[in-house]
């Protein structure tokens, strides 16, 4: 990384070695062309994690980093990098089942898809609303912006993650509740990137009518479709964010930078060669450009 021009790298854990150069439970980093000025590993609330109903045991099946990035232009930012809990049964058929019947085995196998993908979920689900947490108390204590990114393994729009990019706030007055989901709440890449396409197509409209020039196509909004991140049999959704503070989002007045471009990287999925994808991830890449405003 360091010779690709990122020469700031860092973890908060370390894969765990089964034999020699083969390795499972991997872990996160971050790469930055940035300083980083501070690293931590975020520890989830056990006192409220008991209060909704969780083990007094709690853990993150994958620790969380949180890295404090001293960027250009805006200073301290806290930029948060998690693998969040995938969608894979937490149950696991033993060996008992050997000595079932071929229709009993099924019906346990079902039991056990059930029962342990809603477990899944429900850790997916508390992982992201406790970190979510320690993200408004980092926010309430240092002001600085935030970056959350990485493998969600569940679409956002799903109500297992919608929180994270909450939008309402029930018993507060209009005013005090539009300011503070503004500064506590975080934003879609995607969404803000969409937002910015928008004002920039309009702002060309404009131009063209002053000049009594309008076109058929640019007077038509045109809807670029989302490419996925990842691919399961014949189906596609996408399972990788990049999410921004309000810093980041062009419509908010005291916003620094805005998503100027978004892409997703997947020639290794749609035209995997070998030789060079062979250990490649099997999800798409989340590409985000971020431009100063002026």
């Amino acid at each position: 990384m360091s010779a690709l021009g990122y020469p700031y790298f860092e973890v908060v854990a370390q894969p765990q070695i089964i034999d020699d150069f083969i390795y499972k439970r991997p872990v996160v980093a971050i790469a930055s062309r940035y300083p980083i000025v501070d690293i931590h590993a975020v520890e989830p609330n056990i006192e409220l994690a008991t209060t909704i109903g969780l083990a007094d045991d709690f853990t993150f099946s994958r620790k969380i980093l949180r890295a404090t990035v001293d960027i250009p232009h805006m200073g301290h930012c806290d930029c948060y990098v998690v693998h969040f809990k995938s969608k894979r049964s937490m149950i696991e058929l033993d060996e008992r089942t050997e000595k079932l019947s071929p229709e009993k085995t099924i019906i346990e196998s079902l039991k056990a898809s059930v029962a342990g993908g809603w477990g899944s979920t429900i850790k997916r689900g508390s992982e992201a609303t406790l970190l979510m947490i320690d993200m408004i108390e980092r926010r309430e204590a240092t002001g600085y912006p935030m970056i959350l990114m990485g493998d969600f393994n569940n679409t956002l729009a799903d109500g297992v993650l919608s929180h994270l990019t909450t939008n309402t706030l029930r018993f507060v007055s209009a005013i005090d509740r539009d300011a503070y989901l503004a500064k506590y709440c975080l934003n879609d890449a995607w969404d803000l990137f969409q937002a910015v396409r928008s004002n920039e197509d309009k702002d060309a409209i404009e131009i063209e009518v002053a000049n009594l020039k309008p076109t058929q196509e640019q007077s038509q909004e045109v809807t670029q479709p989302r490419t996925p991140t990842h691919y399961f049999g014949a189906t596609s959704s996408v399972l990788d964010y990049i999410l921004f503070s309000c810093e980041f989002d062009a419509s908010y007045h005291d916003s620094l930078y805005q998503v100027s471009d978004y892409h997703t990287y997947d020639r290794h999925l749609i035209n995997p060669i070998f030789d060079r994808d062979g250990e490649s991830t099997d999800h798409g890449i989340v590409l985000i450009t971020l431009t100063l405003r002026s």
